[in-house]
């Protein structure tokens, strides 16, 4: 039987001025949407909401799923909350990233930098996942990042670990990292999974098409937002199975990993169907390939706009976390977009 998919359609500024029940809350956040995409194979109908839940058991729990607030997530001292957009700023300690490696040479310093403009989350990695990067041996990737997570977390960061291995994983999470982010989702290393689990810390699933094999390989999806979406509620579902608190998982659709120009576009188009996952979404589409395609080739450094515009696109969408190498500029189009989320909300 074919399986039915909702994607939240027709934004509304402010549910004031439209009738009870007409408009749900998205996520908990500061979007309002009048009705669904309706996806049961190639059929494709849109309709209000009230008509899209009365489809079944299925559509019932995906509304309940992308209407329901995100709780907060409770790391030490610090909380991190979901009912607005928040930035994590991109900080790598590679030689070889494809975007600033061998670019800071005092990672933690920039990293406190990144959350003095602003950066809710520090993301913090030591091998790079662009293609044809050579593998990191954990040992070296352990001491490239164990020294800035430390100064980091003294500086009262909050911290995630952009790694697959379990040995970094337990290394920096036993300095005080908060967060595990792994492009593999848990799939690359055996123990990763044990380790997120033992710690209790919460985890970022990350789509891409072989995690195994590092993540850049031939997609071949059928429907890409389609597919990625079961990709993800599959994964979900094993990774509470072997013991992690489903309020403890973010899911990132992985932009740029295994996928065309046209499939990464059509994940950013409908990133509202990831809300029917349950879980906050992370999305890093910073100074991606992507970019650069649709602007006549702009090299890495030339395409911060095209980041700004995929950042605010995400926040249109209810996207909770947006990773970001151009911390500053971020924050204050969030700020800007914020302020005319509040007028419009006051109706002032």
């Amino acid at each position: 039987m074919t399986s039915l998919h909702l994607r939240p359609v027709q934004f509304v500024e402010t549910p004031m001025t439209q009738a009870d029940g007409a408009v749900a809350r998205l996520a908990g956040g500061m979007t309002w949407f009048a009705a669904y995409e309706v996806i049961e194979g190639r059929s494709r109908r849109t309709l209000p909401i009230a008509e899209a839940v009365a489809l079944g058991e299925r559509a019932a729990r995906l509304h309940a799923a992308i209407t329901a607030p995100r709780p907060a997530l409770t790391l030490g001292s610090r909380t991190l909350r979901f009912d607005q957009p928040v930035v994590a700023g991109i900080l790598n300690v590679t030689p070889d990233s494809f975007s600033d490696g061998g670019k800071h040479g005092d990672a933690a310093a920039a990293g406190v930098d990144m959350a003095a403009a602003g950066a809710t989350l520090i993301d913090l990695g030591g091998e790079s996942t662009r293609p044809g990067a050579a593998a990191v041996w954990e040992g070296d990737e352990i001491a490239r990042v164990l020294p800035v997570a430390e100064r980091l977390v003294a500086s009262g960061a909050l911290v995630s670990i952009d790694t697959r291995k379990a040995a970094v994983m337990e290394a920096t999470l036993a300095a005080g990292a908060h967060i595990v982010n792994d492009v593999s989702a848990l799939l690359w290393d055996d123990r990763a999974l044990g380790v997120v689990v033992q710690s209790g810390c919460p985890v970022v699933l990350m789509h891409s098409p072989d995690p195994k094999a590092g993540g850049h390989g031939s997609g071949g999806y059928a429907n890409v937002l389609i597919d990625v979406f079961d990709w993800l509620e599959a994964r979900i579902a094993a990774v509470v199975a072997g013991g992690v608190e489903r309020s403890r998982i973010i899911v990132d659709p992985g932009i740029g990993f295994g996928k065309t120009l046209a499939e990464n576009l059509a994940l950013l188009n409908g990133l509202a169907i990831f809300h029917g996952l349950g879980c906050p979404i992370m999305l890093g589409a910073s100074r991606k390939r992507l970019i650069g395609a649709l602007s006549n080739e702009a090299p890495l450094g030339e395409r911060l706009g095209g980041s700004i515009a995929l950042a605010v696109r995400g926040a249109e969408a209810g996207v909770q976390i947006l990773r970001v190498h151009d911390v500053a500029e971020t924050v204050q189009a969030l700020k800007v977009w914020r302020g005319l989320r509040d007028q419009a909300l006051t109706g002032g």
